[in-house]
């Protein structure tokens, strides 16, 4: 069992990564293999809408045609049993990184064929555990406020739709900065902000343990 955990912030050592790290503890104790990779590390673009995945003779078997530094990446993930996406939200939306790793991974998988029932017959007909973990500034009581849970739950609508399930991980009220006396900035409390990360990150990375875990388990 394989489970590959895709970073989509440009930290390598922060609130993201953290909470993918303890995911994959989760998913390890549970008998998975697991590889986390960072896409700020690679050089790529979104789709671009070369429809080569779409062709009739189309041989790219539900992995995008472009051969640049993303490709590996997007063949490990067609191997992989359980997918792990983390992002931090940036004005509503993951990363700009996270976005175009999407379109990349999903658009070839899925099919424009519907089958018998009326769905899509997408490539990984047998389906993958995938989730998505979001780490934001927002406090929880501002999600409704900001409307996140309408924006973001886009996203896991269409994981689910290429890969047949995905569950969602919210990481509210994340400490931004290491020192915010370097910084030019009222609208947060520092004591605050710490004070939530002592007391609340804990219990979100012990939720990052348990849902890599269940993904695991339930593979």
């Amino acid at each position: 069992m394989k489970a590959l955990f895709i970073n989509g912030s440009p930290r390598k050592n922060f609130n993201t990564v953290e909470a993918l790290e303890s995911a994959m503890k989760g998913a390890q104790a549970a008998g998975a293999e697991t590889e986390r990779i960072n896409l700020y590390d690679l050089q790529y673009k979104g789709c671009m809408s070369c429809f080569a995945c779409k062709l009739k003779i189309s041989k790219t078997e539900g992995v995008c045609a472009i051969k640049d530094a993303l490709r590996p990446v997007l063949e490990k993930c067609k191997e992989a049993d359980i997918l792990v996406l983390g992002s931090p939200i940036y004005y509503s939306s993951v990363t700009g990184m996270m976005r175009s790793f999407m379109e990349r991974l999903m658009f070839p998988a899925g099919s424009y064929i519907l089958d018998e029932n009326g769905k899509p017959n997408n490539y990984f007909k047998n389906g993958k555990k995938t989730a998505m973990i979001y780490t934001m500034n927002v406090p929880e009581e501002a999600l409704d406020a900001y409307n996140y849970p309408q924006i973001l739950k886009a996203n896991a609508d269409c994981m689910k739709m290429v890969f047949g399930h995905c569950e969602e991980l919210y990481i509210c009220n994340t400490y931004q900065f290491k020192d915010y006396s370097k910084y030019d900035i009222n609208m947060f409390k520092e004591e605050d902000k710490a004070r939530h990360r002592k007391d609340h990150f804990p219990i979100d990375l012990q939720n990052a343990f348990a849902l890599g875990k269940r993904l695991a388990e339930s593979t």
